[in-house]
């Protein structure tokens, strides 16, 4: 029978769920040495409500090859799945339907499971986590609590116990302690110490925590009611809905991931991930060294400092610009200055910060009126403000320097600011001299005239440092995480508060709940959705959730009103997976558990997370080892980054027929008339006798005012690819039943009466009706033909347009693979007994040759995740053994087992039809044997005076003389030579034979 695809995947995905065939074992679980373990994970994916399309499981299918290898390679593979289930757009969805996010959320991941399982992953589900589960965050309250009562060493550069930090201040104070901390943190002795209150010492730890309140500079957006993350804005506005976004000052929670700058830029020397992706990630750290200055304002007694790479330039400042956002500026500017400043400031925050660093074509600034007294000259400089410099940046300061700077340069000559030159015989007039080279001499400088950069900059920095108003300095780009965020659907911080100040619920009592509220919306006074729960204060006595109505700020104190960010779940979710079910209540995972599986080997998922996610993963790692959690300091060995799959977008074009009416008909014309009447530059109701007989039909005696035809007067509109054949023909009727604001829509035809369309590839996405569902592809070619497609698209790392036509190419290769096996095997539905057509006989040599070949090259291409590659190898091996006429058992089980972690489905069955009972996934991977390629005989070229007239199967053991003696005594031989003896034989052993004479 035929290869009946949908009935042997629906028996395997069976049986792998009964027998849970892919769940991981523990070290315990072993009766004697444990297997080797290899740890394979996919990003945690969002289950939205869109569900799957094709371009979402290309990273599942290629990390499901690699897991199935490793089996086959007696590894004890962890490849486990779950769902990163809190999260904006349930929320959003929440608040438009009044549905609790948690409804949605399930109905979302029971949608998702149902797909993947259709793709035949081998997912260990029986460790499957989700971020909303109580049972879950409960440990991200947790690692919050640790983070709380911690601080960061910085002599010894790893995290301590708040406990510690706190005994050094008994006996020494904080003079000597080398420790991150907040900027304006006072300085104080043991005695002082002793002598603060409760309170004052609580607020003064504060600035040492991990994790800790302050006022922040966030992006706010109003329409989402919550702060933004830097990477979910895009081109200034909010990823989530396309929200505008504005810069302002909130008291939030955040990491002090700063701390970890040093540790994560040096970590990536040890990590097998591209280049371009550590690259990414050095640019989000940023590292700079250079020097702190101090810039005394006049009349003031406020300080500015800033940071600078070129502390060479000192004599060439001319003026220092503040981010619109620094703390300084309301202080600073002047009563003459103060309404255009406050205007300039409110426009500001209206930009994001990435949409100010990218854009330096704009100028702009505003003058405080205050001035800035020059470190060495003793000059004023006037203080400015301007958004090209960011408060999230170094100091939120710019000693600007025109004549080495070219934003500064640009910046100087719009408000007419000079523009000192400390370059020697180097023309500044036009543009800023950027260059650092030690060929570079220094001039109109003073004591650094005549010496190269290199030279220069220490000898400023020792001068500024004589006079306390510089020293050296390593600074970087990465800022402290803010932790917040002003909505319902995330994890709730373990924090109440006493006097204001921050106290921790014992982790007895987590995990502490989402209550419930009436609305998902930020309650009118502008506080979070959480204000609206009526049931949100802590008990201190009875340790649990009780009414708001009993707060006495005595036992009773209000709870944390604000949620973790989306990545507070996702950043440690890799060590959940490590152990069971089971073990899960007391801790993260088992020492055990832990020490065996240590941390993830290979890492698959898309290039949108190379910055947040990666990194806060990273530091949380980090921290966690510091604390003695976890073994390991990194999270993820190998990382790769999958391409996208791009849709074939289909568009109609909207004639812009103007008739003079009120209501102008809809009028779509096929793309190809249009096409060939721009062509031949003729109007398109001249264009042919059809189309215009359709227009005058459309207008029933209405004036067409204009029809000259131009692309311009057509406006196109994504239609849905399902309507829309390979043909790129429209189904007009099957368009308007989808899309009712058609119905009376006039669609002018090719002469056949075909419509159609044009396309376009672009990401696939749901608002572009370019989705393709996986469901419907299994439906009509199987799970093992999507997954072998998929791969076939092209490397792993590149995106490629996604064409249901060529899904038909895969399918028949797995109908002649199954073809090879058997001419007559009854259906696996109909349950009958496998007939498959084997023979026990050896193999002959050009099979075992064929076989051996795609061995070497599939197992090359897998450790190389070429999966493309493979694929075809796959064909050209299907090929050759059925051109042999090959059914020796000898040639087709280790083929099955081959194909087995790219077509898993039809791979169980062959096994089982070659007289196998269990899973082929647990079975031995192919041993290469290098002797099967060698060859042991060469055709070769026989030629006369150059010229080839026959070929001679020889063996590459002869010598020259057997296969002079050989060729000479072949009957073809004497018949080209006719009796003439030659004048000379050459002959290259094992490449040609060539008789001159």
């Amino acid at each position: 029978m035929a290869y009946d695809f949908k009935a042997i995947e629906q028996k395997w995905q069976k049986y792998w769920a009964e027998h849970q065939t892919f769940r991981a074992k523990q070290p315990q679980d072993f009766e004697g040495e444990p297997k080797p373990p290899f740890y394979v994970l996919d990003m945690f994916p969002y289950p939205s409500g869109a569900g799957l399309h094709v371009g979402h499981p290309l990273g599942y299918i290629a990390s499901d090859i690699y897991a199935r290898f490793k089996r086959h390679k007696g590894f004890n593979v962890l490849h486990p799945q779950g769902y990163d289930s809190f999260g904006l757009p349930a929320e959003q969805y929440a608040i438009q339907t009044g549905q609790h996010p948690a409804k949605t959320t399930e109905t979302n991941i029971k949608r998702y499971r149902e797909q993947l399982d259709k793709i035949g992953f081998s997912f260990d589900w029986s460790r499957e986590v989700r971020t909303s589960d109580p049972k879950y965050y409960k440990w991200t309250q947790w690692i919050f609590i640790q983070l709380f009562e911690s601080w960061y060493d910085a002599e010894v550069q790893k995290s301590k116990a708040i406990s510690e930090l706190i005994s050094l201040f008994e006996t020494e104070g904080n003079s000597k302690v080398n420790a991150v901390c907040d900027q304006n943190t006072p300085e104080f002795s043991a005695s002082e110490w002793s002598s603060f209150s409760e309170d004052q010492k609580e607020k003064i730890i504060l600035n040492y925590r991990l994790t800790y309140l302050a006022e922040t500079e966030v992006n706010w957006c109003p329409a989402l009611g919550t702060v933004l993350a830097n990477d979910e804005i895009v081109n200034g506005v909010s990823e989530r809905g396309g929200h505008p976004v504005s810069r302002k000052k909130m008291k939030q929670w955040s990491m002090r991931i700063s701390a970890f700058a040093e540790r994560l830029l040096s970590g990536l020397d040890n990590l097998d991930w591209s280049e371009s992706l550590k690259e990414t990630q050095k640019n989000w750290i940023g590292k700079s060294v250079g020097a702190q200055l101090k810039f005394k304002i006049q009349n003031s007694k406020f300080l500015i400092e800033a940071f600078t790479t070129r502390p060479d330039t000192i004599y060439g400042v001319s003026f220092v610009t503040l981010a619109p956002e620094h703390d300084l500026v309301s202080k600073i500017t002047t009563s003459e200055q103060k309404e255009e400043v406050e205007a300039y400031i409110k426009a500001s925050a209206k930009r994001s910060e990435r949409e100010r660093m990218a854009d330096v074509k704009s100028i702009s600034g505003v003058f405080t009126g205050a001035y800035a007294e020059h470190p060495l000259t003793k000059e004023p400089l006037p203080i400015w403000i301007g958004d090209y410099v960011l408060a999230g940046y170094g100091t939120g300061a710019v000693m600007a320097v025109p004549c080495g700077d070219q934003r500064d340069h640009d910046f100087a000559k719009h408000f007419n600011i000079p523009i000192p030159n400390v370059f020697e015989d180097v023309d500044i007039s036009e543009e800023a001299y950027a260059d650092k080279t030690n060929a570079t001499k220094i001039a109109n400088s003073d004591f650094l005239n005549g010496l190269g950069v290199l030279e220069a900059i220490p000898k400023a920095i020792e001068a500024l440092q004589k006079l306390g108003q510089g020293e050296k300095k390593v600074n970087y780009r990465l800022r402290d995480a803010v932790f917040s965020r002003q909505r319902y659907w995330g994890e709730p911080f373990p924090v109440y508060y006493v006097n204001g100040l921050p106290k921790m619920i014992d982790e007895q009592h987590l995990p502490l709940e989402l209550p419930e509220v009436e609305k998902y919306l930020p309650t009118e006074d502008g506080a979070p959705p959480l204000g609206r729960a009526r049931d949100w204060a802590w008990d201190t006595e009875s340790n649990k959730v009780v009414s708001n109505e009993k707060i006495d700020h005595n036992t009773i104190f209000p709870l944390e009103l604000n949620t973790m960010p989306g990545w507070a779940g996702s950043s440690w979710y890799l060590f959940r997976y490590m152990e069971e079910q089971n073990n899960r209540d007391q801790l993260i995972a088992s020492n055990e558990a832990l020490k065996y599986w240590n941390n993830v080997d290979l890492y698959i998922g898309g290039s949108e997370h190379a910055t947040g996610h990666l990194l806060y993963s990273r530091f949380w790692t980090k921290f966690l080892n510091d604390r003695g959690v976890l073994p390991v300091d990194e999270p993820f060995k190998k990382l790769i980054n999958q391409g996208m799959i791009l849709g074939e977008s289909a568009f109609v074009y909207r004639w812009n027929l103007n008739t003079g009416e009120d209501n102008p008909k809809t009028v779509f014309v096929s793309k190809s008339i249009i096409d060939n009447s721009i062509k031949a530059g003729i109007n398109l109701i001249d264009y042919n006798e059809t189309v215009a007989d359709q227009v005058y039909k459309i207008l029933d005696g209405d004036q067409l005012i204009s029809s000259k035809t131009q692309i311009s007067h057509f406006s196109p509109l994504h239609v849905d690819v399902s309507v829309v054949n390979t043909s790129n023909q429209l189904d007009i009727e099957g368009l308007k039943n989808i899309k009712p604001e058609f119905k009376e829509a006039h669609f002018i035809t090719e002469e056949e009466g075909e419509f159609i369309v044009g396309r376009e590839v672009e990401k696939m996405s749901k608002s572009k009706f370019n989705v393709v569902n996986p469901d419907d592809v299994c439906e009509e070619y199987g799970a093992d033909s999507l997954r072998l497609y998929e791969m076939f698209l092209g490397p792993l790392e590149q995106a490629k347009p996604w064409n249901t036509a060529g899904l038909s190419g895969v399918h028949n290769f797995l109908k002649k693979l199954w073809k090879l096996y058997s001419q007559a095997s009854p259906s696996p539905s109909q349950g009958g007994e496998s007939d498959f057509q084997i023979s026990d006989e050896p193999a002959s040599t050009e099979s075992l040759k064929t076989l051996h070949k795609t061995i070497k090259k599939v197992t090359q291409d897998i450790e190389d995740f070429s999966f493309n590659t493979s694929v075809s190898t796959f064909m050209i091996c299907v090929n050759e053994l059925t051109q042999q006429k090959c059914n020796s058992r000898e040639i087709l089980e280790p083929l099955a087992v081959l194909i087995s972690p790219y077509a898993p489905h039809i791979a169980e069955e062959l096994w089982e039809g070659l007289g196998h009972s269990g899973s082929i996934s647990e079975v031995l991977y192919p041993k290469f044997e290098e002797k099967y390629l060698k060859e042991d005989s060469k055709t070769y070229p026989i030629s006369f005076n150059g010229k080839m007239r026959f070929t001679m199967d020889l063996s590459l053991d002869l010598s020259k003389d057997e296969i002079e003696y050989i060729v000479m005594k072949d009957e073809r031989t004497q018949k080209q030579l006719d009796g003439r003896t030659p004048k000379k034989v050459i002959i290259v052993p094992g490449k040609i034979v060539n008789i001159v004479g």
